[in-house]
């Protein structure tokens, strides 16, 4: 059974971060985000302050590099084309900070409160990020990638093709049958 929390690190415009457990569907549609922080205490941050929050593997220690980037998000930017099935997006942030990534190509992005992206390092501790729309300045969309069923055309062409219900002697009885036609060919 999948846990109700999920571990999270939410970034702040103001470079400040705070790492928690928010819920699996954190109510996106509240005015705050509501997430349980590491000593136990509930805290609410309100969604104009959030950059992103991130879905993490683990926990960064409180000292060190992790101090400054909790997320290890190194890149963000793919260097070449990704190759998962999805809408290849760019984002520029309010604070002018630009994270590419790749969202799934359905109602959520038109009906969401915010954009839930597989970011350019899935090895990196961060696994999904999810972008309020509050802190989106410009979105662009930089390919749509199909799922790799859909890239072969050859076979895309044999699979729309229906194979024949009726041999021509069995078509031709049967359209003779109906008095509108004139000729079968």
């Amino acid at each position: 059974m999948a846990s109700l929390r999920k571990p999270v690190i939410v970034r702040k415009f103001s470079r400040d971060w705070s790492a928690g457990y928010a819920s699996a569907n954190f109510g996106q549609d509240a005015a705050e985000l509501e997430i349980l922080d590491l000593t136990g205490k509930v805290i609410w941050i309100a969604w104009k302050q959030v950059k992103w929050v991130c879905y993490v593997k683990d926990f960064p220690a409180q000292t060190g590099s992790d101090a400054a980037n909790p997320e290890r998000l190194l890149h963000k930017r793919f260097s070449i084309r990704p190759r998962a099935a999805g809408l290849w997006m760019r984002m520029t942030l309010t604070d002018g900070d630009e994270l590419e990534g790749l969202a799934a190509n359905d109602r959520t992005l038109l009906d969401g409160a915010g954009v839930l992206l597989t970011p350019p390092d899935t090895r990196s501790n961060t696994q999904r990020v999810f972008v309020p729309r509050s802190s989106i300045r410009e979105l662009e969309i930089l390919g749509v990638i199909a799922p790799p069923a859909s890239r072969n055309p050859s076979r895309d062409r044999k699979a729309g093709l229906q194979p024949d219900l009726f041999d021509k002697e069995d078509l031709k009885e049967i359209l003779e049958r109906d008095r509108n036609v004139t000729s079968i060919r």
